[in-house]
């Protein structure tokens, strides 16, 4: 069933007094989020925007935001993401950009400095937990070409790990293509299944929007969190006991580092992981410690989702000789490395991954080039080595972010390490990086962790400049902000120092 037509289903036929979304310990009924629903489509239609329309929706994890969503989608438009997580001046500038006619936020975004103005002549519509009503008709008398997206689901925006978010679209196909291949189909008989899904990934991307909609998609309840939050995460996995949760590699480090007691996540038995590269220590870890298995998968925002992942099965018998891979292509997606000049490479040899699948922007038949530099095992497995536009050029000679990084990341005191390039005027960049310590490490000096690497580097792959970071800064979905890291890393450099 498409997802369309299913969230129709729902939005019709579900009864009021069944629960959908816990938040903050309190239950979001069927009835709550059919309320908001209705009044949004009333206020769309009165304004002549109906299927296909463009939608914007400044997003934060709470449910009359998922509701919005399935809303969205169940009447045949197109959901625009806005990020509630920028400062209002970006905020502002994405909306202005993006040219929506209309926008959905809630009174405390829509009064942020700028926003409500950057919507132009759109129509904004204020959300409240259990409505949306117009803050601001639009001046529009009818609808522009670019005010319609038919066949796209979503536009999405991407994490902004390296730059500035872009925005992808995600077509109708590609979305219910992602639904059939990891998401248990809707019950036969009956609306809903038994099972609750925990959310604490911002929903304004991609591995948090799938999961807060697929669960619904499957029949199943959700508990969202604004954030990942430890303790209410711990007490949410104890008290609901899913066999299956969703955290990215620095909560999984949390959980490690608080210690928290086995019986407190006795129910899980596996927890999927994405966004950036898990090592395989932590993954092991998380194995002798809890006896659960964390299950890593590649993925982009392009492809609605993972093409690639492991499974429970795949980890039992493979893990041990495999740690570290990104798992298999899954069902329904070809993968294969290429060189320079586009031709197929050999079996482990190194070069760009390309993409063949129906959850690819250029259709089911057509091979997508990433930016990712992979290679596949004799086994299927993927390996990711790094992205070949992260690739720092000094002096002619390429360095790969990935490899300063684990090499950081050795040394004894490292918890974690972030890599990236500062322009130079002799060398075109060079690379420097910041680290992330063990708690109660003794924090090293950064000549120590230079000298560290030049152990296992090549001389130009040694980074110029090391800072040590109390935390390294992360976007909202707990990557390391790239841009962020070299304001904090130019911070710390004394003006004029020479490489």
């Amino acid at each position: 069933m498409s997802a369309r037509l299913r969230f129709r289903e729902l939005l019709e036929q579900a009864p009021d007094d069944v629960a959908a979304i816990n938040f903050e310990g309190a239950w979001t009924t069927w009835g709550t989020l059919r309320s908001v629903a209705s009044s949004l489509d009333a206020a769309l239609d009165a304004h002549g925007l109906g299927s296909g329309a463009r939608v914007g929706l400044v997003i934060e994890n709470r449910p009359e935001h998922v509701a919005v969503i399935i809303a969205l989608l169940a009447t045949d438009r197109t959901v625009v993401t806005f990020s509630s997580l920028q400062p209002p001046a970006r905020l502002s500038a994405d909306i202005e950009r993006s040219n929506v006619p209309a926008v959905v936020g809630t009174a405390r975004v829509l009064g942020l400095d700028g926003v409500t103005e950057a919507a132009g002549r759109a129509l904004v519509l204020e959300l409240s937990a259990d409505s949306v009503d117009q803050r601001r008709p639009g001046e529009r008398t009818t609808p522009h070409p670019q005010d319609i997206s038919p066949g796209v689901a979503i536009e999405m925006l991407t994490s902004g790990t390296t730059g500035p978010p872009k925005r992808v679209l995600l077509g109708e196909r590609q979305f219910d293509t992602a639904l059939s291949t990891s998401v248990p189909e809707p019950p036969k008989t009956g609306l809903f299944r038994s099972g609750v899904s925990i959310v604490c990934t911002p929903i304004v991307h991609i591995g948090g929007f799938w999961g807060a909609v697929s669960p619904l998609y499957a029949g199943r309840r959700i508990v969202l969190f604004p954030r990942f939050l430890l303790d209410p995460w711990v007490e949410s996995v104890a008290e609901h006991r899913p066999r299956a949760a969703g955290l990215v590699p620095a909560a999984l480090r949390a959980v490690l580092a608080a210690d928290i007691p086995a019986e407190k996540l006795a129910g899980l038995e596996v927890i999927t992981t994405g966004t950036t590269f898990c090592p395989s220590d932590l993954v092991d870890a998380f194995l002798d410690r809890y006896g659960i298995r964390i299950l890593s998968n590649y993925g982009a925002t392009e492809f609605a989702g993972a093409i690639a992942s492991w499974t429970r099965s795949l980890h039992e018998k493979w893990w041990a000789a495999k740690a570290g891979a990104a798992g298999r292509a899954m069902p329904g997606v070809t993968l294969r490395v290429t060189g320079p000049e586009g031709a197929e490479l050999p079996v482990g040899e190194t070069g760009i991954l390309e993409v063949r699948s129906a959850q690819s922007p250029v259709g089911g038949d057509a091979w997508q080039r990433t930016s990712d530099l992979a290679s596949i095992d004799e086994d299927g497995f993927l390996w990711i080595r790094g992205r070949a536009d992260d690739a720092i050029i000094r002096g002619g000679f390429k360095v790969q972010p990935e490899t300063v990084k684990s090499a950081l990341e050795r040394h004894s005191a490292v918890r974690e390490a972030a890599v990236a390039p500062l322009a130079d005027e002799r060398l075109g960049a060079v690379p420097v990086a910041a680290v992330e310590l063990e708690p109660g490490a003794a924090v090293p000096e950064a000549e120590e962790l230079r000298q560290f690497c030049r152990d296992a580097l090549l001389p130009y792959e040694v980074p110029v400049h090391v800072v040590v970071l109390d935390a390294l800064p992360r976007t909202p979905s707990l990557k390391v902000s790239r841009v962020e890291l070299m304001e904090l890393i130019q911070a710390e450099l004394e003006p004029g120092v020479s490489v």
